[in-house]
């Protein structure tokens, strides 16, 4: 027995002795990368008002992001209250704006951002415009495509 507690003494410096080389080393590897948080990724916001208007911008938090393209919805004539949040990814990606038409004349506009590619942000857009998936919409049309950093450019 005596035999028995010197090895589970033995054991457990080991033990503790493994936990401090692992505490250690995750220390020194802390100091060396750099925390997540610092690095700052912009997102995108997009906020809309039925029939009024719209706004979009690039920020590093939501909320500061919905404030901004809040100010974009109301300075196109909407009042704050009518201007809808819709979307907010982070990273931004790319980002398309579609427009589509009900069968019934309802009508609204759908964004799909945080693509890694223009080209996979313009498949995006025909997967959401694919008559298939949605025989009761008459029309379906790619109205805006926003590079990472918020900037509209040309769809072609």
């Amino acid at each position: 027995m005596h035999s028995f507690t010197r090895l589970q003494r033995r054991s457990a410096k080991h033990r503790l002795r493994g936990l401090i080389g692992i505490a250690l080393s995750s220390s020194v590897l802390g100091m060396t990368a750099p925390p997540l948080a610092a690095e700052e990724r912009k997102g995108i916001a997009f906020v809309q008002a039925p029939e009024q208007s719209s706004g979009m911008c690039t920020a590093t938090t939501a909320e500061e992001g919905f404030a901004c393209a809040t100010k974009k919805c109301t300075d196109g004539g909407a009042l704050a209250g009518d201007c809808i949040k819709t979307t907010w990814c982070q990273p931004s990606g790319w980002s398309v704006d579609v427009f589509l038409q009900h069968n019934e004349g309802v009508h609204w506009h759908e964004i799909s951002c945080g693509w890694a590619t223009k080209s996979a942000a313009m498949r995006a857009a025909q997967i959401i415009c694919d008559p298939k998936e949605r025989q009761y919409v008459v029309d379906c049309t790619l109205v805006a495509l926003y590079d990472p950093n918020g900037i509209k450019t040309d769809i072609e």
